[in-house]
């Protein structure tokens, strides 16, 4: 009896290895044979991308199917770079499974733009490709084409002022567009820019479109006038300016603004401001007062009502001739206003 189990436990084995080499041996061999070939668009095809046709179609990219020397599933992606990055920091625009074309909005491709560090409004070259997988397999890529690409934003548009004046004055560096501070229009499409510059002693400055040497904005042929090859504008005097440009008639205006609080919340009451110490550092002005309660205070510049803000909304943003802002309680309060960040003016008030 026990050599009739053996036998059958043998045959069972010996029928079980045949199968499975048998299986082995008719198992397709899956490998990369032919890489996807990218048909359309042809290379150069130039994109000016818009807003206002952010859903519709850019492009619909086409190509030929990879090999994989089997049927199988293949996801292909389209790619694109910045051109001469070697498809280092790729963004994908579009994924298919199996299908050999995808379409493209306007609104995918310019945020792929973007988040390549476009500048936008103005042209740049990209280069494209497909890629194929299946499985585990690495994949296959097809040729590369080149793309320009002109992206948009909706953001409002911006200025900046590099200077000689920025280290000293809190800012990272001199004379580097992309880290000194910034001014904004109040919208998208609009030309009137506004901000607040700190500067701690007399300097030089521009104004630039763009965080780098691009779009540059100088000194004008009279005063408060700019020219677009114009020398560099100079602020005589220390002091932290509301600064004022409208890009479309050539002008600009500074004004040196000192901060305080007023209300009968404020030691001053209505007639007169509090003076607040500005922190460089912090890029914040900041005081520490007893407040009283149940009353109310603004913010305002230079001792006069010429310009101060309040908070419409009591959402902790300020706006120019806001609502009186509401002290609920009576105490010794530490009071910050934040006007580093154009036209996103904000503030804190918090018991101590």
């Amino acid at each position: 009896m026990k050599n009739i189990k053996r036998s059958l436990i043998a045959l069972f084995a010996m029928l079980a290895i045949s199968c499975n080499v048998e299986d082995v041996q008719d198992r397709p061999v899956i490998e990369g044979v032919d890489s996807p070939v990218l048909t359309a668009p042809t290379s150069g095809a130039a994109y000016v991308l818009k807003p206002e046709n952010a859903a519709a179609q850019a492009e619909r990219f086409t190509w030929k199917s990879a090999n994989f020397s089997g049927d199988v599933q293949i996801t292909y992606s389209v790619e694109i770079d910045k051109k001469g990055n070697e498809f280092k920091t790729p963004q994908v625009i579009g994924s298919v499974v199996s299908e050999n074309q995808v379409s493209v909005t306007v609104e995918t491709m310019n945020k792929a733009a973007l988040a390549l560090k476009a500048t936008p409004f103005a042209p740049a070259e990209y280069e494209a490709r497909v890629s194929a997988v299946t499985g585990n397999m690495a994949p296959m890529y097809s040729n590369v084409i080149g793309l320009v690409l002109t992206p948009y934003t909706t953001e409002n548009p911006k200025l900046w002022v590099p200077g000689g004046y920025a280290a000293a004055s809190g800012y990272p560096k001199d004379w580097d567009p992309a880290s000194s501070p910034q001014l904004s229009a109040s919208g998208f499409g609009k030309v009137d820019f506004e901000g607040y510059v700190n500067f701690a002693g007399a300097g030089e400055y521009k104004f630039t479109s763009f965080p780098e040497w691009k779009g540059e904005f100088g000194e004008g042929a009279t005063a408060g006038t700019l020219d677009p090859k114009g020398a560099n504008l100079k602020m005589t005097a220390a002091g932290y300016y509301r600064i004022e440009v409208d890009t479309e008639k050539l002008t600009y205006k500074t004004t040196a603004t000192s901060w305080g609080i007023v209300g009968d919340a404020t030691p001053g009451a209505w007639d007169n401001s509090t003076a607040m110490t500005y922190d460089a550092a912090a890029k914040v002005w900041k005081i520490t007062v007893d407040l009283v309660g149940g009353k109310e205070m603004k913010f305002r510049a230079n001792n006069n009502w010429d310009v101060n803000m309040g908070d419409t909304g009591a959402n902790g943003s300020l706006e120019y001739g806001g609502d009186n802002i509401k002290v609920a309680t009576a105490g010794n309060y530490t009071i910050t206003l934040d006007l580093s960040s154009p036209r996103n003016y904000k503030y804190t008030v918090t018991k101590n």
